[in-house]
């Protein structure tokens, strides 16, 4: 079986990284996350076996690109000069819900990226285990709770929302 160029990866995989990359650190950092995640990709991509799950294998990255930003910016001082502008609910990225974002950033880690990894990436249970750790068990439970919290506590005006 032959490697696919790497452009098709990009453009195969990217939208799903993004997604991952958007509800594990929220919109603001997302992007740079993403772009890591695909620079680290293109270094190591020429060693990948060609029966490797590339899907899974990009999670993964993007898991550690996020773990990295999450401790960064845990290292940043901040400065509090004037209250931050709130992204726009209605521009890029494909308009975002503000109050959903916030609902989900406020998940503890492991349900938010067990409901990332799984809702938004589409990975099975025993491929999030391996990113995050622990079983396949706690991996769909996080997930569970992660999705009830979500259905408690997200709440909207708007009609498409359960």
């Amino acid at each position: 079986m032959s490697v696919q160029p790497f452009d098709e990866v990009v453009a195969r995989y990217g939208r799903m990284v993004l997604r991952v990359c958007r509800a594990v650190l929220g919109p603001d950092d997302a992007e740079d996350a993403w772009a890591e995640t695909f620079l680290a990709a293109l270094r190591a991509y020429p060693e990948l076996p060609a029966d490797a799950n590339v899907e899974a294998w990009l999670v993964t990255i993007a898991h550690r690109k996020a773990i990295d930003a999450t401790r960064s910016a845990a290292r940043r001082p901040v400065v509090v000069g004037a209250v931050p502008d709130r992204p726009s609910v209605t521009g890029r990225p494909e308009d975002s819900d503000v109050d959903l974002w916030a609902a989900v950033a406020a998940l503890p880690p492991k349900q938010r990226a067990a409901v990332a990894y799984h809702h938004l990436a589409g990975l099975p249970y025993a491929e999030i285990a391996a990113i995050v750790g622990g079983t396949t068990d706690a991996a769909r439970r996080a997930a569970a709770d992660g999705i009830r919290t979500l259905r408690a506590t997200y709440r909207t005006g708007g009609e498409g929302h359960e």
